[in-house]
């Protein structure tokens, strides 16, 4: 019966530890750098870059979301979508946030300069600093263009991938990161949008804080006009097909309905469903990169 309690107690620590890595953000994170991957090759990706490389970069990933929990965990508590994590509930301290991110961070830091590459390493540890400092402590509490300057660190994933298996930065990868980069904006100001009044709230400066609706509705379609330029890029450079171009039109299509329909007749509703569009958005258009690479015309 003890052994029992004791197995149960420790199942609920490590999956406590386990939501401040921010699984489902992280995943996305994941899935884009392995996308990098196999687009940095003709063929198969070498088997160490592959598992080291998705490896060390999920676990850095972890750790900066754990730092993220752990710096707006006042933040958090207020609003009603982060208010059930470990920390604003409770369920572990600072110090102990602190130590896994560490820990974690360091053995992923470690993993990718031992088995990968030093490039990688030195990469990643950027992107951290970039989001677990740059954007979380110093950018998000002070300018509504948070999202769009930190999206630099948020888009690095497909470059981190790249890196892992050539050991260098292409003009191909920053199409990649280009991509994100310019997705980022309308992705998150859908969702500030309609968790408007919990921003204003916790005192961060969302631009539909700071400067309106109707000004970020206007916003949230020009950057996905630019996101939908941006896309067709990879086509115009050769470096993919015409299953991608097929794909990113319809994925684009239906992106500006969304930003249209926002602008000129918003909702809570239709910011919500544009939301999680954006997220099926990025995921489809990688996976249409993918699928191209390896069946192209």
């Amino acid at each position: 019966m003890a052994t029992g309690l004791i197995w149960q107690h420790t199942a609920s620590r490590l999956q406590q530890f386990y939501q401040l890595t921010k699984p489902r953000v992280v995943s996305l994170i994941v899935f884009t750098a392995i996308i990098g991957m196999f687009l940095s090759v003709p063929g198969v990706v070498p088997m160490p870059a592959l598992v080291f490389g998705t490896l060390g970069i999920a676990l850095v990933a972890g750790a900066a979301a754990a730092v993220n929990c752990l710096v707006e965990q006042k933040i958090d508590a207020v609003m009603a979508r982060t208010r059930g994590r470990p920390l604003p509930q409770g369920q572990v301290s600072s110090p102990e946030t602190l130590f896994f991110s560490s820990i974690v961070g360091g053995a992923g830091l470690l993993m990718l300069y031992q088995w990968v590459n030093p490039l990688t390493m030195w990469l990643t540890l950027a992107t951290f600093v970039g989001y677990a400092i740059v954007y979380t402590v110093i950018l998000k509490p002070i300018t509504p263009q948070n999202i769009v300057i930190g999206g630099a660190s948020g888009a690095m994933p497909p470059v981190l991938g790249w890196a892992a298996v050539t050991g260098e930065v292409s003009p191909d990868a920053l199409l990649l990161f280009l991509i994100i980069f310019a997705w980022t904006p309308p992705h998150f100001w859908a969702l500030a949008l309609y968790r408007k009044l919990e921003y204003a709230k916790a005192g961060i400066p969302m631009l539909p804080v700071t400067h309106g609706d109707k000004f970020t509705r206007l916003h949230v379609l020009l950057y996905t006009v630019i996101l939908s330029a941006v896309t067709l890029m990879p086509y115009a450079s050769k470096m993919s097909g015409l299953i991608y171009l097929i794909s990113a039109v319809a994925l684009d299509a239906v992106f500006l309905y969304y930003a249209v329909r926002i602008y000129r007749s918003y909702s809570d509703q239709l910011a919500r469903e544009t939301f999680r569009f954006s997220i099926i958005y990025l995921t489809a258009l990688f996976a249409a990169l993918l699928i191209d690479h390896y069946f192209r015309f």
